[in-house]
């Protein structure tokens, strides 16, 4: 996989953008290297692009033309058109945070199981942060990072999975790291730095992500998916502040669900304990965190 960049044709880009912010310096691809692709481990590739409409959309059309092998690693320091889950738009300056994709070819694990990915890039990134950052990121299901600042839950980062091919699996993740209060694109949105983070150095916060990620990816490869053998099942909940919450969910087809965010299931799914006293399993929807009636 060799990905070309959208402002000369190379990965390194013009030598005036890589320092029109000093506060914001250019990751090292070199180094990153170094330190991630190891003949025994997972990544196998890691290339970093100035600029490109979406790493996501890269890596899948990359997969699907046999010219990416599992552990294909795409990092970009801008993207034009990112996306989010259900289309949504993603947009932040140049080297503002971690925009990345991944490229896994789960065979071991059977294609029921896959809808943990999101769920287990989740926990991994929490982890990862956590170590890093010093920043207590907690988890909105099903694909939401969110910390807190000023006292006040906000999104500071993304996961989005999509398949590529009949094997692989493309994970997304977008993690405001310096993005100022100036710069916000909504109000609910937030950042490592507005969380106080004691680290924001972009070379080390990537590392430990993508190792925190090995690192969960192999255990639940191991366990066959299973998220209880692996402790995946465990380690979302322990970390996710959509449970315990009054949420609606606002699912497929124009409906609308209002309950009690009990638990998550062995498939993923978020169960709902509604007013009717049924615990109803929501797969695929927007959740929203109500506040205390």
């Amino acid at each position: 996989m060799t990905p070309r960049d959208a402002d000369d044709g190379s990965s390194n880009g013009p030598a005036a953008s890589r320092w029109s912010d000093l506060d914001r310096p250019p990751l090292n691809a070199t180094a990153l290297r170094r330190g991630l692709v190891r003949p025994d481990g997972l990544w196998s590739a890691l290339d970093v692009v100035q600029r490109t409409g979406s790493t996501n959309a890269y890596l899948v059309a990359a997969a699907e033309a046999g010219r990416a092998a599992e552990g294909a690693v795409l990092i970009a320091e801008e993207q034009t058109a990112a996306r989010g889950r259900l289309d949504r738009r993603w947009t932040a300056p140049a080297r503002s945070g971690l925009f990345f994709s991944v490229l896994l070819r789960p065979a071991e694990v059977p294609v029921a199981r896959w809808g943990w990915l999101p769920l287990l890039t989740g926990v991994a990134v929490a982890t990862g942060l956590a170590r890093s950052a010093g920043v207590d990121t907690a988890l909105k299901w099903p694909n939401d990072l969110l910390v807190t600042v000023g006292g006040e839950e906000r999104k500071a980062g993304g996961i989005l999975v999509e398949r590529a091919g009949n094997d692989g699996v493309v994970i997304g993740v977008g993690i405001n790291v310096t993005l100022r209060a100036d710069e916000l694109p909504v109000p609910q949105a937030g950042s490592l730095a507005l969380a106080d983070a004691v680290s924001t150095d972009r070379d080390t916060l990537l590392r430990a992500v993508l190792r925190s990620l090995e690192d969960w990816y192999g255990r639940w490869r191991a366990a066959g998916g299973d998220p209880a053998v692996g402790g995946l099942q465990e380690a979302y909940a322990a970390g996710c502040a959509t449970l315990g919450r009054r949420v609606r969910a606002e699912l497929p087809g124009d409906r609308s669900l209002i309950g009690e965010a009990v638990a998550v299931d062995g498939d993923g799914r978020l169960v709902l304990a509604t007013r009717e006293g049924v615990q109803e399993p929501v797969g695929a929807g927007d959740i929203v965190h109500l506040r205390p009636a």
